[in-house]
């Protein structure tokens, strides 16, 4: 069943490339109740407190970071992840370049 609006396979290359705040990413595949984005991370890029309606959970490809949230800090690397629940402040530093797949719950609209 396709739903108005969501991609629900997206091949490669097609993805939505989008900017926010400051911030390169590609909207991937979406869904009614989940969207999946590849963050391009570059040295530099600042991505300060904030939160959202949405839960978060992430995979790092690439590059390195320093991610804050629920009083915690922690430095990720390929092959790490995360979950993010919603409604909770959270920041990532840029220490090395990079990508970062991240799934969103319910998708987020400011990212459309």
């Amino acid at each position: 069943m396709h739903l108005k609006g969501e991609k629900m396979i997206v091949k490669s290359g097609d993805g939505n490339q989008r900017i926010f705040l400051g911030v390169n990413f590609v909207v991937l595949a979406r869904g009614q109740d989940s969207m999946i984005t590849k963050m391009l991370y570059k040295v530099g890029d600042r991505v300060l407190f904030h939160k959202h309606p949405n839960e978060q959970s992430g995979y790092v490809l690439s590059g390195k970071y320093r991610l804050r949230f629920g009083g915690a800090e922690q430095e990720i690397v390929s092959g790490d992840s995360y979950s993010i629940p919603k409604d909770v402040e959270h920041s990532i530093e840029i220490l090395e370049a990079g990508e970062v797949l991240d799934c969103f719950s319910p998708p987020r609209k400011d990212y459309l």
